[in-house]
């Protein structure tokens, strides 16, 4: 058969068939998968703002990928229309986390796996990437780091309020230090000896501190 011979014959025309068990088999393991994906994320993310949504979009994206995968193999023409129609969408949506992309690839490499009849692959190689995401968030640093900010209205302020923060945390590091006209205001990354912030009112009533601000932070943020 030549190139030519493929557009004269009714190729293009010829449909594949999908049995509605199979359908239905891939569809329900892209579901279970998907709250797999989705119980992982929620388990080790590690980012300031949790977005529930985000989560319960990566069960509908495997389920979606399942149904898309499974209707373009039936039909050359269809295969081809569907491509083009996805090649105009635009995602402007930007993911924030890392993390976020490697989700969203497990999410459509499930969909397309299961659609393919790959069903054992797709289930073994999910628990796999499960258990790695697992194993690489146990690693993290169990002390949650915090930026603080400091409003100090001259360098006696500042060294009172360093040497305050240097014995309520087990480290402290400058991010950054912007000389305003009336103050200084600082910004520490700070990882505390335990989860008291009792100290914020104490350094609050030093003499020259005008402002002061705790907020969780997970190392991407601030350079």
């Amino acid at each position: 058969m030549t190139f030519q011979d493929i557009f004269t014959s009714k190729f293009l025309e010829n449909m594949g068939t999908t049995s509605l068990l199979d359908a239905a088999l891939a569809l329900v393991l892209a579901f279970a998968l998907g709250l797999f994906i989705f119980a992982i994320y929620k388990h080790t993310y590690s980012g300031v703002m949790y977005s529930a949504s985000f989560g319960a979009s990566l069960i509908a994206l495997a389920l979606i990928t399942t149904l898309v995968i499974l209707a373009i193999q039936t039909n050359v023409v269809l295969s081809l229309g569907m491509v083009g129609a996805l090649s105009i969408v635009r995602f402007r949506t930007p993911v924030k986390e890392p993390m976020d992309i490697v989700f969203l690839f497990w999410a459509i490499a499930v969909g397309i796996v299961l659609a393919a009849g790959l069903l054992l692959l797709a289930v073994f190689a999910s628990i796999f990437i499960g258990l790695v995401l697992l194993i690489i968030s146990t690693r993290r640093n169990p002390v949650n780091p915090y930026i603080l900010v400091l409003h100090c209205e001259g360098e006696d302020a500042e060294k009172s309020a360093r040497e305050l923060v240097g014995k309520q945390s087990r480290s402290m590091k400058l991010k950054s230090k912007t000389m305003l006209p009336e103050s200084i205001e600082l910004n520490y990354e700070v990882r505390l000896k335990d989860d008291h912030t009792d100290f914020l009112k104490e350094l609050s009533a030093i003499p020259g501190v005008g402002h002061v601000a705790l907020v969780s932070y997970n190392g991407d943020y601030l350079g």
